[in-house]
């Protein structure tokens, strides 16, 4: 995996939009609608549990949370309690896929590819 401003590359395959990366390994689109409602509050649509149900259906060993390429993406203080029942890692993108390349559980990754 690589990532810079504005994408991020698995498999071979660039992405130039927030991903999510499920404990298969198959990778699908963030969908922030559901948290967009925060948005105006944040500057950002931050990352909230309103999107973090795809957890309780997946029973990962890991959650990884890459909040940007630097570090701005917001998660709501509901989100972070609900992240505080998993082995959550929060941390800029680049240090989420510098982590992933070592992790050896079930994982799932939300990845923020801008700010």
């Amino acid at each position: 995996m690589k990532t810079g401003f504005g994408f991020i590359e698995i498999d071979g395959v660039t992405y130039d939009h927030d991903v999510i990366i499920h404990t298969d390994g198959s990778v699908s689109k963030r969908k922030k609608g559901r948290s967009r409602k925060l948005k105006g509050d944040l500057g950002h649509t931050p990352l909230s549990e309103y999107e973090l149900d795809i957890l309780a259906k997946e029973k990962p060993g890991a959650v990884y949370i890459g909040t940007g390429q630097y570090g701005a993406l917001p998660v709501t203080k509901k989100a972070d309690g609900i992240l505080r029942t998993y082995s959550a890692v929060v941390a800029p993108t680049p240090d989420i896929i510098t982590a992933l390349a070592g992790e050896d559980r079930r994982y799932v990754a939300i990845i923020h590819v801008t700010c």
